[in-house]
């Protein structure tokens, strides 16, 4: 895995590496979960990276998985109906997970450490053991911070007087929220403050109010300094580590270690062109075989190379499968 971490996130593919390590994986979770190798008992070796066996998102509501050992922690989903996710994570893979979302970012936002401003409130880290899946995605972001500074209150109201103290002498910083929160929440007006945007989550509130992308962003860059930007990522709370930005092309480019497979709703067939549900595999989970996961997402591969300038593969992300279970806005 150091391997391909020490490549460019969007450069030319290695899947030799890349199979070789998600067959490694597969056989990790196999000898250390009962539970994973109940489910793929006959499993010995994939030749292709469609042919590695996977899980569905929803299995991982009802169990929890394991195959860590050594202390572990367990990130939560914030679903809005019935059963939240639990993932287990150990240390090895926090590290590689920080590692990843690191490289992908700075791709997007530049390396430059500037103060962050989380829109959420402090008390959210205050459980050892559990971390809710939006506190992890802002801790996507916060390598690249100088200062952290948690601006909501306890009633989940904006602090406008830290979001001041917290800018002040500042031209530029981030902004980290679950993507419905920086639109109802983020009224300050900065416009002498370079502003780097950054939002997960699903756009389902926003679509209720009306709200289309165009509108989000205008709002967010009209109330900043010229230079700012806004940068919308995807990703699993299954898969911690791995994020998906939208480029200035409009889709989702998978890095050099990880893999996107389009799958028929009906047949499971890997699907080259058309729609269908994501798979998303990563070799960097160990504390729980989150390595290949389905997901109730749908989408399409798109071929070609990108106007954006990254290689590797892309996709373009097209909402939920319908009637699936809402997944909560804080997802990632």
């Amino acid at each position: 895995m150091s391997r391909l971490l020490a490549m460019p996130p969007f450069s030319e593919r290695d899947d030799a590496a890349l199979l070789e390590e998600m067959n490694a994986v597969t056989r990790h979770h196999l000898e250390h979960s009962a539970e994973y190798r109940r489910i793929w008992p006959r499993f010995e070796h994939a030749g292709t990276l469609d042919a590695l066996p996977y899980l569905h998102a929803g299995v991982f509501k009802h169990l929890l998985m394991s195959s860590a050992s050594g202390r572990t922690r367990t990130l939560v989903s914030s679903g809005t109906a019935g059963a939240q996710s639990r993932i287990v994570l150990d240390a090895d893979a926090a590290k590689l997970q920080s590692e990843s979302s690191r490289a992908i970012l700075a791709d997007f936002i530049g390396t430059e450490r500037t103060p962050l401003l989380i829109l959420d409130h402090a008390s959210a880290l205050r459980s050892r053991d559990a971390i809710p899946a939006r506190i992890a995605a802002a801790m996507a972001v916060q390598p690249f911070a100088s200062e952290t500074d948690f601006v909501l209150d306890a009633n989940g109201a904006l602090d406008d007087a830290k979001v001041a103290s917290a800018i002040a002498g500042h031209e530029h910083i981030r902004v980290y929220a679950v993507t419905s929160l920086l639109w109802t929440h983020w009224s300050a007006r900065w416009p002498h403050v370079r502003i780097d945007f950054v939002h997960s989550g699903g756009w389902k509130k926003l679509e209720a109010m009306s709200v289309d992308r165009g509108q989000f962003e205008k709002k967010l860059l009209d109330a900043s300094a010229p230079g700012s930007r806004v940068v919308d990522f995807y990703g699993l709370v299954e898969q911690n580590g791995v994020i998906y930005p939208l480029c200035a092309a409009g889709f989702r480019h998978a890095p050099v270690w990880a893999e996107v497979i389009v799958r028929d709703p009906f047949t499971l067939e890997p699907l080259e062109d058309g729609v269908g549900l994501l798979q998303m595999m990563n070799p960097i989970p160990r504390g729980a075989p989150t390595h290949s996961v389905l997901t109730e997402d749908l989408g399409r591969m798109i071929g070609g190379d990108c106007t954006c300038g990254r290689r590797g593969r892309r996709f373009e992300l097209l909402g939920r499968l319908p009637k699936a279970e809402l997944r909560g806005c804080a997802n990632v």
